[in-house]
């Protein structure tokens, strides 16, 4: 009877995502294991919320503060998601209720490798002389501002699906919705941006 429990409960920790496990260990009071998941996941949520929230300082404070909301949670974590479902549902809650409460969108970006499929434009590659890399620079700003102006929901459905890959059953268990509601955000972000940068085609 032991053998088949223990078997039972090695397939449950399988079916797991790796980081879940991390997760678990850090429940038992595995520091190591949550310095394994901060190690993996900081640079994506830093970027995240750098994307979302307009401030370099606040979002750096709230970067951090998802992490110590995460330890803080540690107790009463249960793998009922994949563990990045988990963290960036987080993060996402901590940014649109600052820019909820802030009533404002303005300011720059810190965003890094910012590409948007526009037809006909690519990125020079091969030796840009320094008035295309110019060019580029004055491209991607344009782009980074007009994310930034995108609807809060929007936008982090843009960055959640854009630039961390994540399938819009994920980002719907991020945002609270369903995935219907995903692909209308997403449908209305691509169309704004697609407006918005359409001179970038002509250009």
């Amino acid at each position: 009877m032991g053998t088949r429990v223990n078997t039972i409960m090695g397939a449950a920790a399988a079916a797991l995502d790796y980081d879940a496990q991390l997760m678990l260990r850090v429940r038992e009071g595995d520091s190591a294991s949550f310095g394994l998941l901060l190690e993996k996941h900081r640079a994506p949520v830093i970027n995240f919320v750098h994307r979302m929230v307009p401030e370099p300082g606040i979002a750096e404070e709230l970067a951090q503060e998802v992490f110590l909301r995460v330890y803080r949670a540690r107790s009463s974590y249960e793998p009922t998601a994949a563990f990045k479902t988990w963290l960036f549902r987080i993060a996402a809650h901590m940014a649109l209720n600052w820019l909820r409460d802030q009533k404002h969108e303005r300011g720059n970006e810190s965003l890094d490798d910012i590409l948007v499929d526009l037809p006909g434009r690519q990125i020079p590659d091969d030796r840009p002389s320094v008035e295309e890399i110019l060019v580029c620079h004055v491209r991607l700003d344009q782009v980074r501002r007009a994310i930034a102006a995108l609807p809060p929901k929007q936008r982090a459905a843009i960055l959640m699906h854009k630039y961390e890959g994540m399938e819009y059953s994920q980002i719907a268990k991020v945002l609270g919705c369903s995935d219907s509601a995903v692909k209308s955000l997403l449908y209305r972000a691509y169309e704004l941006l697609r407006a918005r940068l359409a001179h970038l085609r002509t250009t």
